[in-house]
């Protein structure tokens, strides 16, 4: 039975400590950072936490922070995490606290998450007595495409309390430009995408373009590729199996008038099941490998494997709808109907941690949320107030777990 958090006042709470969160979260917005090393982020986290009684731990091989709250009483350990990474993108927003950084910005909220974690530790600290257990905060750099969760892992995030204290659930809110701001979106089962990078180096033999059958020309190939790719989805995959291919970088020749050695394509693999990535790998490298062959070339196929599926846990899911349906209103907390194809390195945590990934609503004020600028978009912008409900949710889910 869940905690009635409906009677705890964590709005309330949350709402009394918004100013500490958006000024965290504009700080970061400021002086977004990219990939592993995150220096100011690193330094922005640690002075928000610097007064609470926490056990903090920095990265050795990157610039994560890992703070541990140790509860009144003992009991389980739960696992609250935010990303810290921006993006290589130029801010087009033209907000008050607009990117600082030329060619970086902070267009997927992930300076939201950190700032509603740090406000979560904050209240969840002054609450410290009422938890039987610990929470474990995983503020995280390197979730756009690093595999930041994976180095946090590897340096022992899951041990950082002991064998006994590894968490036994896990939860991680992400914020949205395109929901209404406030609500709760979640589904079981598979969240999110794997992610897979794909690469295709065709080799000719160059010569004049006005003369092609002394040459072997890789276009033609490359082209032909393209659609053989999007024929072996539909047709040698299981339709019960979504997958996407994408090819969105092509590369071939430098003028009008002479037929290149090589092409190169590159494209996103997004699956969702094991099965589906595994034969989709096989395709791949089946339909470009005997293309290339068909038209006098060879082509060299090389597959970066990304990230894995995300993948909810039903138990943690029932869960976390029923504390935010309890704290926000049934209404506001909606079931997805599907996954979606993005893909997130939360899911390295969820691979060894039973727990549940939830998208938190965050369309600006008069914004219709079907054409609002989407994550990753250069004019994305959030709803500051919606960070309020995720501070009270992180609140929430950690004392349901400690309760």
């Amino acid at each position: 039975m869940s905690l009635d958090v409906s009677k705890t006042g964590l709005l309330g709470e949350a709402h009394d400590v918004q100013h500490r969160t958006v000024a965290l979260r504009r700080d970061l917005h400021r002086h977004p950072e990219i990939g592993l090393n995150l220096p100011h982020a690193r330094d922005v986290v640690l002075a928000a936490l610097s007064d609470l009684p926490l056990q903090v731990h920095l990265g050795r091989s990157t610039s994560s922070v890992v703070a541990v709250l140790d509860g009144g009483r003992p009991g389980p350990t739960v696992l609250l995490r935010g990303d810290m990474d921006a993006l290589p993108l130029h801010e087009d927003t033209g907000l008050a606290f607009a990117s600082t950084v030329p060619g970086a910005m902070h267009a997927c909220g992930h300076d939201t998450h950190v700032a509603m974690l740090a406000s979560a530790a904050r209240i969840l600290a002054g609450r410290r007595d009422e938890l039987a257990g610990r929470v474990l905060f995983m503020f995280q750099p390197g979730e756009e495409g690093w595999h930041g969760a994976r180095y946090m892992i590897d340096e022992g995030l899951l041990d950082r309390t002991g064998p006994a204290g590894r968490p036994e659930v896990a939860y991680a809110l992400h914020i949205s430009a395109t929901l209404p701001a406030g609500e709760i979106h979640v589904r079981p089962g598979p969240l999110m995408a794997a992610a897979d990078v794909i690469k295709v180096t065709v080799t000719g033999r160059g010569g004049h373009a006005s003369a092609p059958h002394d040459a072997l020309d890789p276009v033609p190939a490359a082209a032909a590729m393209v659609g053989a790719l999007q024929t072996m989805i539909t047709r040698r995959l299981d339709a019960h199996q979504p997958a996407v291919l994408t090819v969105a970088h092509i590369r071939a020749g430098t003028t009008n008038n002479i037929i290149p050695e090589t092409a190169f394509l590159e494209g996103t693999l997004r699956s969702l099941s094991p099965q589906t990535r595994e034969r989709a790998h096989e395709e791949i490298r089946r339909i470009c490998t005997h293309t290339a062959l068909a038209h006098g070339c060879t082509a060299e196929v090389e597959i970066e494997v990304g990230y894995p599926v995300t993948v909810n846990t039903g138990p943690a899911v029932s869960t976390l709808t029923d504390v935010c349906a309890a704290l926000l209103g049934r209404d506001r907390v909606v079931t997805m109907p599907t996954p979606i194809m993005g893909a997130e390195d939360f899911s390295y945590v969820l691979e060894k941690v039973p727990g549940a990934m939830a998208f938190l609503g965050g369309c600006p004020p008069g914004t219709d949320p079907a054409t609002a600028p989407p994550n990753h978009s250069n004019r994305v912008v959030f709803d500051e107030a919606a960070m309020a409900t995720g501070v009270a949710v992180y609140a929430a889910l950690a004392l349901d777990a400690l309760r």
